[in-house]
């Protein structure tokens, strides 16, 4: 392939291997190693390398690398926000488990949509991924066939799949909303609303936790719900305490399904003159940090989000090295932080 004088390929433009090795006045396979596998060749060497790649600003093909070794070090990790802190702290998980094994990381923010996902995979799955870090259990026709024919190995976080073939890493959506529903309960409440917002699949079964608690107890009432589409906000949560209030004004504690909605029916209540909690107890989910310095402080379900990122990541990377895994579902708990609020 014929190349221009500053020793980019003429068809693509890029700066090739070759031209590195020439300019560095070393065999191509040498400067191969020198950028792939730094440690078997000598620090003279290296270090011409290193100076042509840099004079030259060449960029390795990672594809063309893939197809050569099956290998791309590339991870594939979908979430649903780049802006929830939630999530944000799972990402970082992620990072600190993969960077010391040279693993570059491929992030997409599906936006809590399917279609969004699935555009998502299909794209990079073309990079040729070691491995994929989903959010969720649950996904599109079309992304689950992708996951079925690609055989690359998966990792679903947040959440505890019944499938033992499905590698999964979290906690019990489901107990942790009828654990936090039944600390209200024994607290001596009964008129216990459940508040939710997005209504993505976590959501939906923090609900199903919620109800399996109230008809237990026998305090089941279907007007005590209010469950929108709406993407969460703070906003949000004071508007919705607002209706709830007028729809049910004998509630005497609300259960947010994350503290974003938790604080918002805090400082709606404080606008309204609403003593919290001893007219209206609110918990929230997800003890965000904000949540320990709310006044009065927010009593919630504390999740463990950086550890869910390094766990799936770790088992991912296990899983790409041939490991069996010891678990095929690492449950990581949660917790119940009981503050001021309820």
């Amino acid at each position: 392939m014929s190349k221009s004088p500053n020793g980019k390929s003429r068809a693509s433009g890029r700066v090739t291997l070759a031209s590195v090795a020439e300019h560095a006045g070393v065999a191509t396979m040498t400067a191969s190693r020198a950028i792939s596998q730094p440690e078997l060749v000598s620090p003279l060497l290296r270090e011409r390398v290193e100076k042509a790649v840099e004079e030259l600003g060449y960029v390795p093909n990672r594809a063309a690398r893939a197809l050569a070794s099956s290998k791309s070090n590339v991870i594939v990790v979908l979430v649903p926000s780049l802006s929830n802190t939630v999530f944000t702290a799972v990402l970082q998980g992620i990072q600190d488990a993969l960077d010391p094994h040279g693993y570059q990381i491929l992030i997409g923010n599906t936006r809590y949509s399917d279609a969004e996902e699935e555009k998502l995979l299909n794209v990079y799955m073309q990079s040729n991924p070691d491995g994929i870090l989903l959010s969720g259990l649950s996904h599109s026709k079309a992304v689950q066939k992708m996951l079925d024919t690609s055989r690359v190995p998966v990792v679903s976080m947040m959440d505890l799949s019944a499938d033992p073939q499905q590698l999964s890493v979290g906690f019990s959506q489901t107990q942790a909303g009828h654990t936090m529903t039944r600390y209200l309960i024994d607290k001596g409440y009964k008129r216990i609303g459940f508040m939710a917002a997005q209504l993505d699949e976590r959501t939906i079964k923090r609900a199903e936790g919620y109800r399996k608690a109230m008809d237990e107890a026998g305090l089941a009432d279907p007007r005590l719900e209010l469950m929108v589409a709406d993407p969460s906000t703070i906003a949000l949560g004071a508007e919705l305490v607002g209706r709830m209030l007028s729809l049910v004004p004998d509630m005497d504690a609300i259960f947010c399904c994350n503290d974003d909605l938790a604080h918002g029916a805090i400082f709606q209540c404080q606008r309204r003159g609403i003593s919290v909690p001893r007219q209206l107890a609110i918990c929230g989910f997800n003890d965000l940090p904000a949540s320990a310095w709310m006044n009065p402080s927010v009593t919630t379900i504390a999740t463990p989000r950086y550890r869910v990122g390094y766990e799936s990541a770790t088992l991912l990377r296990s899983v790409i090295r041939g490991e069996a895994p010891a678990h095929t579902h690492v449950d990581l708990g949660f917790t119940v932080m009981a503050r001021e609020s309820a």
